[in-house]
């Protein structure tokens, strides 16, 4: 996939964050991208930024609804699974509503991404997942998040094996703390529950990256732009770690 031009790509949760850089940079490249979310503002004003971007406000974890989206755009080339949300609690006091819910968005969510992708999917396409490092690791307070983005991992190895001979690679980006909307939720959480000051609760998020920086959403979409360019081809079933080299 050497040439992005007139590429038909789906990015969910592409309305900000990781979706959001990923959707201009693959728009700047020629494709057709189109962005996902529930909320229609955010996905209207991305639009609104690129010729090549169209909205469709879906929700990821709505099967009849992703079904009906990808039936109407027909074969695409590339699909990324990006839509997520965090939460955080320790387990004892964790809900089984809000386990529900990290996997319903983080691990269902991808499920149905990445199945009706691949039923309209063009020989030698993508599929991306979106993970992260927290599908690799454990992290505390944070438990249904890691077992959703374990989940991720596991499904996007699991596919690889069933799409190899068609050419078609699966791959998951696993991104350590990132300079999102996402981790600012979780910045104003820790304020709010311990009265620390957001600068100290951020270079909390900061210091747990090996580089003592947050990773930058740019990065995150080289590495996609990279997977779907014309030398990754051997690259699949992967968990690809954007984390300055943690373990």
């Amino acid at each position: 996939m050497d040439d992005l031009n007139a590429k038909q790509v789906v990015i969910t949760g592409g309305g900000s964050g990781i979706g959001a850089d990923m959707a201009l940079a693959f728009a700047g490249a020629g494709a057709e991208v189109t962005i996902t979310g529930r909320r229609a503002a955010p996905l209207e004003a991305m639009a609104a930024r690129h010729a090549n971007l169209h909205a469709a406000v879906v929700d990821v974890t709505d099967e009849a609804a992703m079904a009906a989206l990808f039936e109407r755009l027909g074969e695409v080339d590339i699909v990324i699974a990006n839509a997520g949300a965090a939460e955080s609690a320790p387990l004892v006091r964790t809900g089984l509503d809000q386990w529900q819910r990290m996997l319903d968005v983080n691990l269902t969510g991808a499920f149905l991404t990445l199945r009706e992708g691949l039923r309209h999917l063009a020989d030698g396409g993508r599929l991306i997942a979106v993970a992260s490092t927290a599908g690799l690791k454990g992290y505390a307070y944070v438990a249904p998040y890691c077992a959703a983005k374990h989940g991720v991992v596991g499904l996007v190895r699991a596919l690889a094996q069933e799409t190899v001979g068609r050419d078609i690679t699966v791959n998951a980006l696993c991104p350590g703390f990132t300079d999102t909307p996402l981790l600012e939720a979780s910045v104003e959480t820790i304020v709010a529950r311990t009265g620390q000051s957001a600068e100290r609760a951020r270079a909390h998020f900061q210091s747990t990256n090996p580089g003592g920086r947050l990773i930058q959403p740019a990065e995150v979409t080289a590495t996609a732009l990279w997977l779907c360019g014309p030398h990754s081809g051997a690259i699949n079933g992967q968990a690809i770690s954007i984390s300055g080299g943690e373990t």
